[in-house]
């Protein structure tokens, strides 16, 4: 094996392995931002190390004893927990790791980045960081974030774990449904982040979404008859399936109705329908199942022109009911027009407005409408005002483009 591909699997394995070492430390210790930190540094070393000597017969359980020997020595500075330093070194190192799997660890080391005491935002970090393996730079990358911002967003959510007295065990009965309703929200944000960049030059942050799809493959292995996940695992492959079409090869946008669907990935289609199928008829009805059922219809439509678009309107409805929102309103208002015309879109937007916020895809839906109606020379301002507002760079390349089409005629 060559140094460069050695290397990489060095980098793969302990990204692979960082949540179930965090979560074993977590386990044992309980202090998350001491662990975390322990654990930081057993990678650091492990990828210097490992290098030179190879990659250790058991790799878990030498980042195990390198980060507790890290945690020792972070323990033994804390002046307020001296007193606690008659502790056995050796025993802890030796500690017998409790009869729960990796996956029920890092299951539990999910929910805990996901605690009620932090923001989104430092949710999302956090996650990435423990949960998916990601350094703070390449969360910084992935984000389009200044590194210092996303290392003050993790020192500030381990320091909440900390203050809010979290503990390293599953939410209770009582406590679960709000805490894995926080779960299934960070996974969302962090796939859609990654299949519609809110700003950067590119449309797609690909690690982004492989990384929500493997947590929410994680979590459903975990908890197999909740039906939100394996809705929302449903709606990733099937929106994920069509990534490969939704760009050109400079990068531009291609929108859905363009797309060649030839290259939409059938594997991930027919697993996400197959999800879907089995979790409709026996599960409580939520919101990622509904969308998740938008989009298989989208998916199983040999050409845009055969979409079900009544289907898909009496589906927004029912989601309309189940999760309100701005993005959930325009949708239907698009899918309002393709059932009953654009004329019928238009009025339902004029009348929606002022419930939507200032978001640039307002200006994108009425330039489509308007488009679509006959009205060029409407269409053609709405599609640049769009363009000015959206910080995504492969958008607006987008919007520019259909501004000039439809001036072109």
């Amino acid at each position: 094996m060559t140094e460069a591909r050695s290397d990489r699997r060095i980098e793969q394995l302990l990204r692979e392995l960082t949540p179930t070492v965090l979560a074993t430390m977590a386990r044992r210790h309980q202090r998350f931002e001491l662990c975390e930190d322990a654990v930081q540094e057993a990678l650091l070393a492990a990828s210097t190390q490992w290098s030179v000597d190879g990659i250790p017969e058991n790799p878990h359980g030498w980042l195990v004893t390198a980060a507790t020997r890290r945690w020792i020595e972070i323990w033994r500075s804390d002046t307020a927990r001296r007193h606690r330093e008659d502790r056995s070194t050796d025993a802890i190192i030796a500690a017998e790791t409790p009869t729960l799997s990796a996956q029920d660890d890092s299951l539990t080391l999910l929910f805990l980045c996901c605690h009620p005491a932090l923001t989104p935002v430092s949710q999302v970090a956090l996650t990435l960081r423990a949960v998916g393996g990601l350094t703070t730079a390449e969360i910084a990358r992935a984000l389009l974030v200044p590194e210092s911002t996303v290392a003050q967003r993790i020192t500030r959510a381990k320091t909440r774990i900390r203050t809010s007295g979290a503990r390293f065990v599953m939410p209770d009965n009582a406590e679960r449904p709000a805490r894995l309703a926080a779960v299934l929200h960070v996974l969302y944000l962090v796939f859609n982040e990654g299949y519609t960049a809110s700003s950067g030059a590119h449309l797609h942050r690909v690690e982004l979404s492989t990384e929500a799809i493997r947590l929410t493959r994680m979590l459903r292995a975990e908890l197999p008859d909740m039906g939100e996940i394996a809705g929302l695992l449903a709606l990733m492959l099937l929106t994920d399936a069509r990534r490969p079409a939704r760009t050109n090869a400079t990068g531009a946008l291609i929108r859905l109705a363009e797309q060649d669907r030839s290259q939409w990935d059938q594997a991930a289609i027919a697993e996400g329908t197959a999800l879907l199928s089995a979790t409709l008829p026996n599960a409580t009805i939520g919101p990622y199942q509904i969308q998740a059922a938008i989009a298989a219809i989208h998916d199983e439509a040999p050409t845009a022109a055969e979409t079900d678009w009544p289907q898909i309107l009496g589906l927004y409805d029912i989601l309309l009911t189940l999760m309100p929102g701005p993005m959930v309103t325009l949708n239907r208002i698009v899918a309002l027009a393709m059932a009953r015309g654009p004329d019928v879109g238009l009025q339902a937007l004029q009348l929606a407005e002022p419930r939507l916020g200032g978001h640039y895809r307002i200006a994108a839906v009425r330039a489509h409408l308007l488009e679509l109606d006959g009205q060029p020379d409407q269409a053609r301002a709405q599609y640049t005002l769009a363009a000015r507002t959206t910080l995504n760079l492969a958008e607006r390349r987008y919007l520019q483009g259909r501004a000039a089409d439809v001036w072109r005629g």
